[in-house]
């Protein structure tokens, strides 16, 4: 990591900011991935018609998010990375959640039997994560620099569609790819990537929050925003353990265990980019601790998800384009972020303040910062010696994922498993990396290997 200059990080991983920049550095961290957390509990409750237990559904995520967010910076008994690990609701486990709640309601079942079976096969599910997270050592060959590297390019590529569609205005929406829009979402990221440049930390460190003010205001000025009264909420949403009830069957447990170890391969990679970021080493023990212990705490994260009433946990990789934007990595600022998602959890009402932010403005934001995380992944691609059997394997990898995420379609005639295995960029791309990189014989150094 020498390669690295110090000067780019304004806070480093242990450094204790005072309280106004810590809980600074950490809202834009939560704006960052606010969105991210409540958009799977609203895409599952529409679909399985959820309604009436969207808002307890919601609160329980964010809570929830903030749980497991405290507990990857604060690292208690080895329970976490030590880092800004920001715990939300993974898109990863969409399909298979799905696929176990309409099973429920095929069966007849109402809300509450739909939801005792996601959450009893997600509870159950989670100790494959824990399994998993005491035999990384051992599974280092399959998560190399080279797979890592490949699976954190295709996280932030795939995750870069979710910040242009915001730009457009956001799916679905009926002025989809206005001026006005791709003005706002134009003008939030060119905001970024000045303030950004500056030589004052406070400027680099308030990029985000002031990115998105501006745009906000611009976007009520021009009439594009109209700030609407917000819902009757109640005042205070705790927490019951199971309140659903706990069920379980095999047919549901299986597709949600096997993406249990897909997101375990996505979340090295995260780790790994946070470590980057962060000016930790990307090998060697303390890497391989931070390993066990952030995929210990994301398995952890998802048994307290199911346990309250939440859909499965994993660290999110857009927070390592805030580490990026803001030069903030200190974990103790992971304790404010999850302090702060703790209480959006707890008072529902300031959620509902935060979900105002018009997309495109969001987008703009959300644009770059995905951009960063495929940029960190291909650095780390980048310090590997890259020689013809490892050009191969990037190549069909890269080739495989992005194939998928352009046509989403191709596997609509597999089988269900297959569907929810290979559906996304990350999950096909990322299979494949491992696969021939376990496979695929390595060829003898020659004085052609192209060197970092």
């Amino acid at each position: 990591m020498q390669e690295q200059s110090p000067a780019e990080l304004i806070y480093g991983l242990n450094d204790r900011p005072a309280p106004l920049p810590a809980l600074f550095a950490a809202l834009q961290h939560l704006l960052a991935s606010f969105v991210g957390v409540i958009t799977p509990p609203l895409v599952i409750g529409a679909t399985l018609g959820l309604g009436e237990q969207l808002p307890d559904l919601i609160s329980m995520a964010l809570l929830v998010s903030g749980i497991g967010t405290f507990l990857q910076a604060w690292r208690p008994l080895g329970i976490g990375a030590g880092m800004i690990c920001l715990q939300g609701t993974s898109f990863t486990f969409l399909g298979a959640v799905l696929a176990a709640g309409l099973l429920a309601r095929n069966r007849g079942g109402g809300p509450e039997e739909i939801l005792a079976l996601i959450f009893g096969v997600c509870f159950l599910g989670a100790f494959v994560q824990i399994a998993l997270s005491r035999v990384i050592g051992q599974l280092r060959r399959a998560i190399s620099p080279l797979t890592t590297g490949i699976v954190i390019t295709l996280i932030g590529v795939s995750l870069i569609k979710v910040g242009i569609t915001d730009i457009g205005g956001g799916f679905g929406a009926a002025d989809f790819g206005a001026p006005g829009n791709l003005a706002l979402g134009a003008l939030v990221l060119l905001t970024i990537v000045l303030l950004n440049r500056s030589p004052q930390p406070w400027v680099r460190l308030s990029a985000i929050i002031v990115a998105l003010a501006l745009g906000s205001l611009a976007a009520w000025l021009c009439g594009l925003f109209v700030p609407q009264p917000l819902p009757e909420l109640p005042a205070l949403s705790l927490p019951q353990p199971f309140r659903y009830g706990f069920d379980f069957a095999w047919a549901a447990f299986v597709p949600v265990a096997l993406v249990y170890l897909i997101s375990t391969i996505e979340t090295v990679g995260d780790l790994t980019a946070n470590c980057l970021l962060s000016r930790q080493p990307i090998s060697g023990p303390a890497y391989l601790g931070r390993l066990k212990g952030g995929v210990l705490g994301d398995g952890v994260s998802c048994l307290i998800a199911a346990s309250l009433g939440a859909f499965p946990n994993t660290t999110f990789a857009q927070n390592n384009g805030v580490i990026q934007m803001t030069g903030v990595a200190s974990r103790h600022v992971g304790l404010y972020i999850g302090a702060l998602l703790f209480a959006l959890g707890l008072f529902p009402t300031l959620g509902a303040l935060l979900q105002q932010i018009p997309k495109p403005v969001l987008g703009g934001a959300t644009l770059i910062m995905f951009g960063s995380v495929a940029a960190a992944g291909i650095r780390i691609l980048a310090r590997t010696a890259l020689d013809r059997r490892d050009t191969l394997v990037v190549a069909a990898s890269l080739g495989v994922g992005l194939g998928i995420a352009a046509q989403p379609q191709l596997l609509q005639q597999m089988p269900e498993i297959v569907r929810n295995l290979f559906d996304s960029a990350i999950t096909a791309g990322g299979l494949t990396a491992i696969f021939l990189d376990l496979l695929l014989p390595r060829e003898a150094p020659s004085e052609e290997t192209i060197q970092p």
